[in-house]
């Protein structure tokens, strides 16, 4: 080899926030593992994982608004995987001002974790969120690809009380709950591509089917053995069996919008991206149950 050999160029570096939770920590273990140069962000440094070929930016955590932090921990990536925020009332300032500093540091492409039917009208307020976010981000002129996530599947077990009630105000409407596991496989998928064949994308991550409440209760029955039920709610209903929690207002609205959208059938939408992507079949809502039994541990008789 002569010394006039170029030298090869270093890989580009996917930046990774939320490293320390369920979906960035999942993506980030997952590019590791393929071999990316991953740059781990997060508010707190020692919830990010160790990883071969990872590095923990210095602390930065664009809720706390300090666009100069965030630019210093995006200096020399080429990707920003943009795990939304926290919900708050502030959630799309805090949105911008990653975006800010991904422009700033000279970052090419973002991939956002969106929500399946973000629009300035709809019925789950925090769907509107997303959608100004990516409103924000396609006004860069970046590349960008959307990750619109359904409702997780976590979220099923969750949302039903230690009483054995799944109480909201979703009537007879479907949700087409996703996985984590399958969220992360497709990002990765997406981020790993160097051929912009994901440019411009917006992909709603859904499970392999859409079901209704009743019917996730009666999963529930099943698997826990005990008597699940679901329990329609008025909108009155829905905030006043919510009004102990000491919740603010804005996030209150957020939880009864978010079955109000189910029961307008704003989540009722099934892809087959997770299929397309993944090369795997999406997780159903039985399946995630039976593997993750932690998630009922308040359910068990």
């Amino acid at each position: 080899m002569s010394a006039m050999s170029a030298v090869p160029a270093a890989p580009p570096v996917i930046a990774v926030t939320g490293a320390g939770g369920r979906v960035g920590g999942r993506v980030a273990r997952r590019l590791a593992a393929a071999g990316a140069a991953v740059r781990l962000l997060g508010r707190d440094p020692a919830r990010l994982p160790e990883l071969p070929g990872a590095v923990a930016a210095p602390p930065a955590a664009y809720g706390d608004g300090d666009g100069e932090a965030m630019r210093r921990a995006l200096d020399g990536a080429t990707t920003l995987f943009l795990v939304s925020a926290r919900e708050s009332r502030d959630r799309v300032a805090e949105h911008r001002t990653a975006v800010d500093a991904a422009v700033a540091a000279g970052v090419e492409r973002i991939v956002y974790v969106s929500f399946t039917g973000a629009a300035p009208d709809a019925t789950f307020t925090f769907a509107r969120d997303h959608f100004h976010t990516e409103q924000y981000i396609r006004s860069t002129g970046l590349r960008r690809t959307f990750l619109r996530d359904n409702l997780y599947l976590a979220a099923i077990p969750a949302m039903t009380g230690a009483d054995g009630v799944l109480r909201g105000p979703a009537g007879r409407g479907r949700v087409a709950a996703v996985a984590h596991d399958d969220i992360a496989d497709a990002a990765t998928a997406v981020l790993l591509d160097e051929h912009g064949a994901h440019e411009r994308a917006v992909y709603d991550l859904t499970g392999p089917t859409a079901f209704s409440l009743t019917e996730a209760a009666a999963e529930l029955s099943r698997v826990t053995g005990r008597t699940i039920r679901y329990l329609p709610e008025s909108r009155e209903e829905a905030y006043a069996s919510r009004a102990g929690y000491g919740a603010q207002e804005w996030e209150v609205t957020g939880w009864v919008t978010s079955y109000e959208a189910i029961a307008a059938g704003e989540m009722a939408l099934v892809s087959d991206t997770i299929p397309r992507l993944t090369g795997h079949p999406a997780q159903s809502l039985h399946a995630y149950l039976t593997t993750h039994p932690r998630s009922l541990a308040h359910l068990l008789p």
